[in-house]
């Protein structure tokens, strides 16, 4: 019998249950807690909702993955259409 962990899509494998208002909290306690801070992921962990430690930096270590991605140029830039507004 398989696993749990194979039948899930690789995006819910990397971060699973990670909701758009934990990602927002994420985000700005990112910048409000910067790299040379005392307790950095302690201080992030205590802003995003229901997100140990760990959590908070494993999805850090994915958001850095990305990134590289997509400036090594792995990840197309989206063609947005233009509106005639």
């Amino acid at each position: 019998m398989a696993s749990n962990s194979l039948n899930m899509n690789n995006k819910e494998q990397r971060c699973p249950s990670w909701t758009r208002v934990q990602n927002k909290q994420f985000e700005k306690a990112l910048v409000l807690y910067g790299e040379d801070t005392p307790d950095r992921w302690h201080n992030i962990a205590k802003e995003v909702c229901d997100k140990s430690v760990e959590e908070v930096k494993k999805h850090y270590a994915i958001l850095l993955e990305d990134v590289s991605r997509i400036e090594s140029g792995q990840v197309p830039i989206p063609e947005y259409k233009l509106s005639d507004a």
